[in-house]
């Protein structure tokens, strides 16, 4: 994730709650696959954490699965909070809610986002916290548990 769009997941999990695993690994890479994270996948009904690694067993969980731009919502992050979801399914969540988090908004793109499903979450430049960019506040709510 980069530094324009994590701060963006962090305040969205902020909000809700939940064992947030930042850039899960939904696909290993190897020569014929790409390697698939998704910018951030809240375990809800757990512990409101930062989990310490990319990877948590979310079998029998319900999820939210969290796609980031900074900018306005378009193909490209719709296309990607669609089909995490596919790929997320794989582990066998009891529930998956997805969400593309952007900084503006497109009335066309979100209409076809609600149209299938994909909840679209604007966080604005002008709503940036510090805190959430601060390794402090990473590390107090970091959990160590790599289950």
């Amino acid at each position: 994730m980069s530094q324009k769009e994590t701060w963006r997941t962090r305040k969205y999990w902020s909000q809700t709650g939940g064992l947030l695993i930042e850039e899960f690994l939904a696909v290993n890479g190897s020569k014929t696959v790409g390697r698939r994270p998704i910018d951030g996948v809240i375990v809800l009904n757990e512990e409101t954490r930062v989990h310490d690694g990319n990877f948590y067993d979310i079998e029998g969980k319900d999820v939210i699965v969290i796609q980031t731009k900074s900018n306005r919502i378009g193909m490209y992050l719709l296309g990607q909070a669609y089909f995490s979801q596919f790929l997320i399914n794989k582990f066998n969540p009891r529930s998956i809610k997805s969400i593309a988090i952007c900084g503006k908004y497109d009335d066309v793109i979100g209409q076809l986002a609600k149209d299938h499903g994909i909840e679209v979450v604007v966080i604005s430049e002008s709503e940036y916290e510090e805190k959430f960019d601060d390794p402090a506040y990473i590390r107090n709510n970091r959990t160590f548990n790599k289950t």
